[in-house]
């Protein structure tokens, strides 16, 4: 049984967006003080990466940790009720997102992911971004 009603759970819902979330803009002004400089939401490519960097032919992808099912995380959880709508939805999730990955390798891009948890200690994050990008121009 659901603790809210139906019309909140629905409300709460719709707020969940899909482009220019918090862990989104963190990791663009992260980059963006670096120096980076990139386009964003390419839709044109396998999953519309967040972040695409053609200089560097990478792209980011920022992911929610509950919905993209970030392995060993507190934030992702299943929900206590409808568990199986849950189990279906993130497993729907996780196929696209191993097949937008794999159709992106094969084109030839190198792919990041990063992580919602990894957002909160911004000087760390804007460190490994700046390693894993060298890396990929290192390539």
């Amino acid at each position: 049984m659901d603790k809210i009603s139906k019309e909140h759970r629905s409300w709460n819902m719709s707020r969940i967006r899909r482009k220019d979330t918090k862990p989104e803009l963190i990791v663009r002004s992260a980059l963006h003080k670096s120096g980076y400089r990139f386009r964003l939401h390419n839709s044109s490519l396998p999953g519309s990466p967040d972040i695409v960097l053609h200089k560097f032919h990478t792209v980011i992808f920022v992911h929610g940790c509950f919905w993209h099912r970030h392995e060993g995380c507190k934030y992702a959880y299943i929900p206590k009720t409808r568990e199986q709508f849950w189990e279906k939805k993130f497993n729907s999730n996780l196929i696209r997102d191993k097949h937008n990955l794999s159709n992106l390798l094969a084109a030839g891009w190198n792919v990041i992911t990063i992580w919602e948890c990894q957002t909160q200690k911004r000087e760390v994050l804007a460190a490994e971004l700046d390693r894993l990008l060298k890396e990929c121009a290192n390539h």
